[in-house]
């Protein structure tokens, strides 16, 4: 069974986030629900789209949310705080 690795951008059971998860990239105003994945931006690794995201201006960021293994939605917050993390694979 695939679980969320963060969670408020804090690793679970100590391991650390799992940037190399599938994920895929939403606006965070489209409902998400069964064909979430129809609705997709752009799919790739936790940690491309988590730098995609912060790499916006700033004023466009909240415009996205980001669902990785486990139906689990980051919301910006979540996105911006794993950026900042220092194990957070920078290139």
């Amino acid at each position: 069974m695939s679980n969320p690795s963060t969670f408020k951008a804090e690793p679970n059971s100590g391991s650390g986030a799992n940037w190399d998860d599938h994920a895929a990239l939403h606006r965070s105003n489209d409902g998400g629900g069964l064909l979430s994945d129809l609705k997709a931006l752009r799919h790739g690794t936790l940690a491309e789209l988590v730098r995609f995201v912060a790499s916006l201006p700033e004023n466009e960021q909240p415009l996205y949310t980001i669902e990785k293994a486990g139906d689990h939605r980051l919301g910006i917050g979540e996105i911006l705080a794993l950026s900042r993390r220092a194990d957070f694979p920078r290139a």
